[in-house]
């Protein structure tokens, strides 16, 4: 299922959300000119939990190469496939996030579900020399969140069946975000059962610690909040 857009309308542009996918498109294609350097540079800023548990080789003051990958791997991707899903799912949920956190807050609440999300799969495979790079971790705290904050939000959806398209569905947003999280759930569980935290090359573990973590501090938020709610009802029309 494809997520064309939400039905939450904000009132404020999301800057910050833009931004991120403007720095992740602009990383994405300097990796495409790095040509055949692309390998190595993958593997000093993508960041492997071997290393930062330095059970891999490493020297003990390089503390660049050991913590700073936990945040330059969330603006690098494997492939074009990889960017645009990432980027689809910030841009549909992220705005309406960022509206309800503010600018600063939604920045600062991105990058920490998003070292959280790459420190499960660390605790996860701690021996693991496989660089993890991607958004996904800090995107799955977006999503957390949204589902929090937005649970009667509706997601509408294109639905494709074998090699056909059979339209745009509403979702809501509890039911679309419950089973994503379902599926990650299950994914992870497999890759696990078969010996790996990244079955099929996804690090399933930590979309599921980003996911819980960001509907954690999304909790938070929304016992917090005390004054009226300013912006339209989330069943707006499209």
């Amino acid at each position: 299922m494809i997520p064309l857009r939400d039905s939450v309308p904000t009132q404020r542009w999301a800057v910050v959300t833009w931004l991120l996918i403007g720095i992740n498109v602009w990383v994405f294609l300097n990796e495409i000119l790095l040509g055949p350097q692309l390998e190595a540079f993958i593997e000093t800023w993508g960041f492997v939990p071997a290393r930062y548990f330095l059970l891999a080789e490493l020297e003990p003051s390089n503390w660049i190469g050991q913590y700073l990958p936990i945040l330059t791997s969330m603006f690098l991707h494997g492939g074009l496939a990889h960017l645009l899903g990432n980027m689809i799912y910030l841009w549909i949920f992220g705005d309406n996030v960022e509206d309800r956190l503010g600018h600063l807050r939604f920045l600062a609440f991105y990058l920490l579900t998003g070292v959280g999300a790459a420190l499960v799969h660390a605790h996860l495979a701690p021996d693991s020399t496989i660089p993890t790079v991607g958004a996904s971790g800090a995107i799955s705290g977006v999503l957390g969140a949204y589902l929090v904050l937005f649970p009667h939000a509706r997601v509408y959806t294109l639905v494709p069946f074998v090699f056909v398209f059979l339209g745009v569905v509403e979702i809501p947003a509890s039911v679309y975000l419950g089973l994503w999280f379902v599926m990650q759930v299950v994914n992870g569980t497999v890759g696990l059962a078969i010996g790996g935290a990244a079955a099929g090359g996804v690090a399933w573990w930590a979309h599921v610690g980003g996911f819980v973590l960001g509907a954690g501090v999304a909790v938070l938020v929304r016992n917090w909040r005390t004054e009226p709610r300013r912006w339209r009802p989330e069943y707006a029309p499209w």
